[in-house]
């Protein structure tokens, strides 16, 4: 497998360089946003739902429309280069924030940032390469992302310990920023990616029939799914520390970054339907954990680490068999559609879980993602079948 990743373009580790980069900033910030939130704006499980809910909204639309225009002229850096440059400034901004709307516009900013730039680059990845090394492609990108998102709290963690405030921390996110500005202009995008033929349809109902079985399987699976936020404030009850929490969510993520290339490999030599379905059981299992298991140091240890390997195990298969179902013509609509409805499902789904959390407890919202992860394992279950009939 070494030789095989070796031997990946140039554009998948230039892309893989500037997720590393991206996301060095972002999970810098990201265990420390809850704290940060609560201790400045009095930001409770509730409302952190709703502004993690609409930012993550707000970007999945930009993807459905950033994944049509690549589709039309087959280039991505120019929403690479916007969609980096946005969160590179509104991430530090968020420590000059004087009220909690704000800091919603600057989240808001700093995921449409994400969304312009998400599917025209899952497309360029998909194209860069033939079908049965996407998985490993898409593994590989997200082990780079990974790796960024254990810099980066790592980073945080010396920080913090060294006497830097949150507030400066926070603002010393512009630093690889800006660096990754001035690297996604070094993209060259292949020559042969660069040709748009036929017409473009980005509507639903132009899709393939398989992948949009497959995405309403993944919009109710969705629902099932709250911001990891919420999982980081499990590990402030079970008794991390504030400094500690940043070194839960770097070995979470340095867990994910080993396992997410081989793992995502291992779904070009398998059924990807059948592998997400066996994941999303999995997931149920650690949510209905979480809320019933006593909230050790051990156990949520334990439970990240099993929340680690379903990651590694998902992220990648998602991104291949969307590009396994799509037509070439429709890569960048069908990964816009992907990120649509996993990102539209993230408002209620968050919102729910925060609602639960704070008016009744959060056991109650663990037990429900769990059940609805079965009602979507179900699901899937039907769409294999299907797809089976019908081919």
């Amino acid at each position: 497998m070494l030789n095989d990743v070796l031997k990946l373009p140039r554009t998948v580790w230039l892309l893989g360089a500037l997720s590393f980069l991206n996301d060095a900033a972002s999970d810098a910030i990201y265990p420390l946003l809850p704290l940060y939130f609560a201790a400045t704006f009095a930001v409770g499980a509730q409302a952190l739902g709703v502004i993690e809910g609409a930012a993550n909204a707000t970007a999945a639309l930009m993807k459905l429309v950033s994944g049509y225009f690549y589709d039309r002229s087959k280039r991505a850096k120019g929403w690479l280069v916007v969609g980096y440059t946005l969160p590179a400034l509104a991430r530090p901004l968020i420590a000059l924030a004087g009220s909690a709307p704000v800091v919603l516009l600057l989240r808001m900013g700093d995921r449409i940032g994400k969304g312009l730039r998400s599917s025209p680059r899952d497309a360029l990845l998909g194209a860069t390469v033939a079908a049965n090394r996407r998985g490993l492609v898409y593994g590989l990108h997200r082990s780079m992302d990974h790796a960024g998102a254990v810099a980066g709290p790592l980073l945080a963690a010396g920080l913090l310990a060294s006497g830097w405030s949150v507030r400066e921390v926070i603002i010393s996110t512009l630093v690889p920023g800006v660096l990754c500005v001035l690297l996604v202009a070094l993209l060259r995008e292949p020559p042969g990616v660069a040709v748009a033929t036929g017409k473009i349809e980005w509507q639903w109902r132009a899709l393939p029939s398989p992948l949009k079985r497959y995405l309403f399987a993944l919009g109710v699976f969705t629902l099932s799914q709250a911001s990891n936020m919420f999982l980081l404030l499990r590990a402030k009850e079970s008794g991390f520390s504030d400094a500690q929490i940043p070194l839960l969510w770097a070995g979470f993520s340095a867990l994910a970054m080993l396992l997410s290339t081989p793992l995502s490999a291992l779904s070009d030599r398998v059924d990807r339907r059948r592998l997400l379905r066996s994941a999303w059981v999995v997931y149920a299992l650690l949510f209905a954990a979480f809320g019933l298991l006593p909230q050790t140091l051990a156990t949520t240890i334990a439970l990240f680490v099993g929340y680690a390997v379903f990651i590694a195990a998902t992220e990648g298969a998602e991104k291949a068999l969307i590009a396994e179902l799509a037509p070439q013509a429709q890569l960048g609509t069908a990964f816009g559609w992907f990120h649509l409805v996993s990102g539209l499902m993230l408002l209620p789904a968050s919102a729910l879980f925060g609602w639960l959390w704070t008016h009744i407890n959060p056991a109650t919202a663990f037990a429900v993602s769990a059940s609805t992860s079965i009602i979507a394992a179900a699901m899937l279950t039907r769409a294999v079948r299907a797809n089976e009939v019908s081919g």
